[in-house]
């Protein structure tokens, strides 16, 4: 190789060898010119494309079809709602009983909030650790805190669609029928109390959900065990304090019944299980979100790196 050809590849040129007619490509260094966002960026940018992937957005078609079905059926009650209102204001006007509350509405999704939660979680955590993304993730400045916190932040995202979606779409329908609250200062305050539970319901069950997910290398069986953790908890917690006749407390190991129930205290309605206060409700929500947080941190932690 000549020193012409040389000094062309250190360029980051192209150049032929002498003999045998191969050519070498030299790439050479390029700066970096574009903006810098730090840890905060690079957090948004894995959030953002986790978020994308759970929902199989630029993804084949099939792994679009039970994220979209769970959630549409979640907005189903909303929709029909939002339908008796419009077309039978006339004969709804006054009766405010026949209206849910926007707390009674999660009553109404709590099983397509689970399905939808088993669902979403797996795909978003799993995935990392089976293709090897995660080992090349932590090749990058992310920490093993901002890589949690990025994926934490997808999932509330995803859950969002299905615990504060459909409840605005409520609110909105029942404003634009008369049926709504009265005045701005009501209107506002119901507004920030739907953003305020549904962002909390989603929260407890992504810790509850992304630590299943932890535990796992295989998506459906974390799936699976996610809702059955949900619903398994609610049977056991009703079978105890209804056929055993133990104390109410136990109401607060039921993930079906204590988020709806927190939903309840920050709409400001009385809990309706007897025995439960709202200070222990708000504790257990806390409690069962910090030991999924933990659990996470433990298995991470632990984690090996390729």
């Amino acid at each position: 190789m000549s020193e012409a050809d040389a000094a062309v590849i250190g360029a980051g040129g192209v150049s032929e060898a002498t003999d045998g007619g191969a050519r070498i490509f030299g790439q050479g260094y390029r700066r970096y010119e574009g903006d810098r966002a730090g840890i905060a960026g690079a957090v948004w940018s894995v959030a953002r494309h986790s978020f994308r992937a759970a929902l199989g957005l630029g993804r084949p078609a099939r792994h679009k079809i039970l994220p979209v079905v769970t959630a549409a059926f979640s907005f189903v009650p909303a929709v029909v709602m939002a339908g008796l209102v419009a077309f039978l204001g006339s004969i709804v006007e006054g009766e405010e009983d026949f209206l849910p509350s926007y707390h009674e509405y999660y009553g109404f999704i709590g099983m397509s909030v689970v399905v939808y939660c088993g669902l979403v979680a797996p795909d978003i955590l799993v995935s990392d650790r089976r293709n090897g993304m995660f080992s090349l993730y932590m090749s990058t400045p992310l920490q093993r805190w901002s890589y949690l916190a990025a994926k934490a932040q997808a999932v509330i995202m995803a859950l969002a669609i299905v615990t504060v979606g459909p409840v605005l779409v409520l609110l909105l329908a029942y404003t634009l029928n008369g049926a709504g609250p009265d005045g701005l200062g009501e209107w506002m305050l119901a507004l920030g109390r739907i953003l305020g539970a549904g962002l909390a319901y989603a929260a407890l069950y992504a810790a509850v959900s992304l630590a299943v997910a932890s535990l796992t290398d295989r998506r459906a069986i974390a799936s699976v065990t996610v809702i059955v953790l949900i619903v398994g908890t609610s049977i056991a917690a009703s079978a105890l304090v209804g056929e055993a006749e133990m104390s109410a407390q136990l109401h607060l190991l039921n993930l079906l019944l204590v988020p709806y129930t927190m939903v309840g205290v920050i709409f400001g309605e009385p809990v309706s299980t007897g025995g439960l206060s709202a200070q222990g409700v708000v504790l257990a929500c806390a409690g069962w979100a910090a030991a999924g947080c933990a659990l996470i941190w433990w298995r991470y932690r632990r984690l090996e790196v390729g």
